[in-house]
């Protein structure tokens, strides 16, 4: 059996470059949740999250072990789809999301003053508002959250200044990625570059994707580094979430470290252990 790893002896960082942090479930549709339903379960989670908001459904995505990813197809119903619904936190750092087959809980850096939430406040605040979510279902007679998938996701956001100037030194942030840029060459400069891996964690209990990718975020340039776990093995049952997130932790931490340069990680991100 997998055992996750002492958190508390993994690669640490005074300042990382994490923007977002999302734990989800996904689950077979919950076809009896309406929208009372959700005005309901809102109140259980106020005052602490008094604000709401309708954004669109996340669209299955399924880890399948023979080479394919694929999205489970539409299924024709009378009943009317109901959108991803968010509740926010008083400082609107942490958010629970909530559509008919999936349950989510992220943090978000929205200031410089956000106080990143260390991984193990998240996934007990995870899971105590899944719980509740849980209990809620049962007084409604709504079903029971049978797990089908479980992901965990960190976004990492490195602003131009930080190791790099352009796109040619992009090796100093990603060794992987090194730009022969001072060699003769055809083509000289980059405007853009896209790069995704993934890797298969053991006894099939899921893969890491990762992406760098650079965007423009507040009229500046920046690389767009996640990293995502998705998954579930044989931890089907709720007792097993947990070991499963941690070992999901595991990885993206390891990976953050193996992918990225470690005089960044010293001297930028103040990597401690």
């Amino acid at each position: 059996m997998i055992v996750g790893a002492d958190t508390g002896k993994l690669p640490s960082y005074d300042r990382p470059p994490v923007m977002e942090v999302a734990c989800s479930v996904m689950f077979p549709s919950l076809e009896g949740l309406l929208s009372p339903h959700i005005g309901l379960l809102w109140q259980r989670f106020q005052p602490e999250y008094p604000f709401c908001d309708d954004v669109f459904p996340i669209a299955p995505r399924v880890e399948i072990f023979d080479d394919r990813n694929v999205e489970p197809p539409l299924e024709l119903t009378n009943i009317l789809p109901l959108p991803r619904v968010w509740f926010i936190s008083e400082d609107e750092t942490r958010i629970i999301q909530i559509q008919r087959d999936r349950f989510i809980h992220n943090w978000r850096k929205v200031s410089v003053e956000s106080e990143y939430l260390r991984y193990d406040s998240l996934i007990s605040n995870f899971q105590a508002h899944l719980a509740s979510f849980d209990d809620f279902l049962a007084e409604a007679e709504l079903g029971k959250i049978q797990p089908l998938q479980y992901e965990l996701t960190y976004v990492n956001q490195i602003p131009q200044g930080q190791a790099w100037l352009t796109l040619e030194d992009i090796g100093k942030v990603f060794p992987d990625l090194s730009w022969k840029a001072n060699s003769p060459r055809f083509l000289a400069h980059p405007q853009s570059i896209s790069w995704s891996t993934v890797f298969d964690l053991p006894d099939e209990l899921g893969r890491l994707h990762t992406s760098v990718k650079p965007i423009i975020l507040n009229e500046k340039s920046t690389l767009l580094f996640e990293l995502t776990v998705r998954g579930i093995g044989n931890y089907t049952s709720r007792e097993r979430l947990q070991n499963w997130f941690d070992i999901a932790h595991e990885w993206i931490v390891c990976a953050f470290a193996d992918l990225t340069d470690q005089e960044t990680q010293t001297k930028i991100w103040q990597r401690r252990g």
